[in-house]
């Protein structure tokens, strides 16, 4: 049985309960959480409402698998989320949903050597230039690509945010641009920047697709140029071309969310209230998690 199979024991399903809650995505994420919680009881014929169930679980997580500790304690929460749901239903008692809630998460400290070595790839601004350029300007296709490499470059959109931006989300400010973004989090949309250079690419690539679409960045149905379509990239999609020409300029371990990095980092280094009002972050916290920096060279010279 596979990770993602759904089996119809006990737990009530998410969807039903966090409809309209969370968004689709982490709903799906969550599913397939829950569906490997119920299938390990399942196949041990153990009680899914009982704590030690659920202490069985997280152990063999950590035991029997590789995941890092981050993963464990997100599939955990999602097995939490639901009994608690479950329980504000009257699914289930109170004392029940209590018994999950005090099972404790694993130490990211304990099990660090889990974690990626390559989870946050710094990226130098002659390296983004390099990067964001390198698609050719004479084919349809880099032209595209050009654009949006600029886009998330100039942005810090999640890869989620590009494909599905639509030209009516572009706004002009002034001399300058601006696009309406709603993130995975928000309630109302955000105002996250566009650079004049990433516009100006837009313009050339919808100029030069010749096919009436909404959204900026459209994608092919097999090779060739004449082969566009009005549909969206789709996230694997546009995390393939990222990947592809990061790896010809010599860039490894590059990904969609480096770009969100990117930005972070540069604007930080400037104003670290207008990085966080870029990147639609709740919290300053969470920006500063973000910021690969680290020291500025020189530092401690001229201390005494």
């Amino acid at each position: 049985m596979t990770d993602t199979q759904l089996v119809p024991y006990a737990l009530p399903d998410i969807k039903d309960l966090l409809a309209g809650r969370l968004a689709a995505s982490s709903i799906a994420i969550y599913r397939q959480d829950i569906a490997q919680y119920q299938t390990f009881c399942f196949e041990r014929q153990m009680a899914q409402f009982d704590p030690q169930s659920f202490v069985a679980w997280r152990d063999s997580l950590v035991m029997l698998s590789a995941k890092s500790p981050n993963t464990i304690n997100r599939q955990l929460a999602a097995v939490r989320r639901t009994v608690k749901e479950a329980a504000s239903r009257r699914m289930i008692t109170g004392e029940v949903a209590y018994g999950f809630a005090n099972v404790e998460s694993v130490s990211v400290r304990a099990l660090r050597a889990r974690l990626k070595p390559h989870a946050k790839t710094r990226i130098m601004p002659a390296q983004m230039r390099a990067l964001c350029d390198s698609p050719s300007a004479s084919t349809l296709l880099g032209s595209r690509d050009r654009a949006m490499l600029h886009t998330l470059a100039s942005s810090g959109v999640r890869l989620s945010e590009l494909v599905s931006l639509t030209q009516e989300q572009i706004e002009q400010q002034g001399d300058f641009y601006t696009m309406r973004i709603l993130g995975k989090t928000d309630i109302e949309a955000r105002a996250a920047p566009l650079s004049v250079e990433a516009k100006r690419h837009i313009d050339t690539w919808i100029e030069r697709r010749m096919v009436a679409s909404h959204y900026v960045f459209t994608s092919l149905t097999g090779r060739g140029d004449n082969r566009l379509t009005a549909e969206p990239l789709s996230d694997v999609g546009a995390w393939r071309i990222i990947i592809d020409y990061a790896e010809a300029c010599g860039l490894q371990h590059v990904k969609p969310h480096d770009f969100r990095r990117f930005v972070a980092t540069e604007l930080s280094a400037k104003d670290v209230i207008m990085a966080q009002r870029a990147l639609g972050h709740k919290s300053l916290a969470t920006t500063e998690r973000y910021v690969l920096s680290g020291l500025k060279p020189g530092l401690t010279d001229n201390l005494y």
